[in-house]
């Protein structure tokens, strides 16, 4: 195995404690790269030797050492998710590109994540995506770095556009600007010509979730709140992989 391709799986479970600390911490406002670990019960910080994704877990059987109240899910599934991540790039795309794509994917899940669970997506995590993107297309094949930068321009005015219409139409925020903002991140990863399968995707995902939440007895209407992010995230997953849908 190309030695380079160690990376993304090395760090990954890592990378995936981190997203899920991130998806707990940020929308709270709580230090993220500075804060030690700890139970999110007891307060008790956290020792090394309880800080080894996966493992960790596993060993404690899910429970703090010292309240034994149940450590949150998200721990144990960011860090498997993180490294599945890392394996499909690794996978799909050339070895050189793979690295940066685990990062895409990572980027996508901790924003994914985050508005699942609090309906936001933070700046930092989408402007960071969309100048990685820019970035990736210089290095990688700069002649396309223009098309890169349209796409993430197309994809904030489209969603800006359709958000701005709903609201005149309905009276009320249909589309979050956030979900424009990662839309612009995302044009900057895969061109103005992925946007509009990954839109596609995304509304395809968008749909099966409101009609399995329905079905699970869920109540939908038109006024339910349901994210949009994790659906444009998954978009930009495939497309990025495997390119957009072309006629014929």
């Amino acid at each position: 195995m190309d030695p380079l391709l160690l990376i993304p799986l090395l760090t990954a479970p890592f990378i995936g404690s981190f997203i899920g600390t991130l998806a707990v911490r940020l929308p709270q406002g709580k230090p993220v790269l500075w804060g030690r670990s700890a139970c999110d019960h007891c307060g008790t910080v956290l020792r090394p030797a309880e800080l080894v994704p996966i493992l960790s877990w596993a060993a404690l059987r899910g429970r703090c050492r010292h309240c034994r109240a149940r450590i949150g899910w998200i721990h144990p599934v960011t860090e498997v998710a993180a490294l599945l991540l890392a394996v499909w790039a690794i996978l799909a795309v050339p070895a050189p590109l793979a690295p940066a794509t685990a990062v895409f994917g990572w980027g996508l899940l901790a924003v994914a994540l985050i508005d699942l669970r609090h309906f936001i997506i933070p700046n930092p995590l989408t402007i960071t995506l969309a100048l990685l993107g820019l970035l990736v297309a210089y290095l990688w094949e700069p002649p396309s770095l223009a098309d890169h930068a349209i796409g993430a321009l197309v994809g904030y005015a489209l969603l800006r556009l359709v958000g701005l219409a709903y609201r005149l139409l309905r009276g009320r925020s249909g589309l979050g600007e956030g979900d424009a903002r990662l839309l612009a991140a995302i044009g900057s990863w895969v061109g103005w010509q992925g946007l509009p399968t990954v839109v596609l995707y995304a509304s395809a995902a968008g749909l099966i979730h409101a009609t399995m939440a329905r079905l699970g007895g869920q109540e939908i209407r038109g006024t339910s709140r349901l994210p949009f992010g994790p659906h444009l995230c998954l978009g930009a997953w495939l497309v990025w992989l495997y390119g957009p849908l072309m006629p014929g």
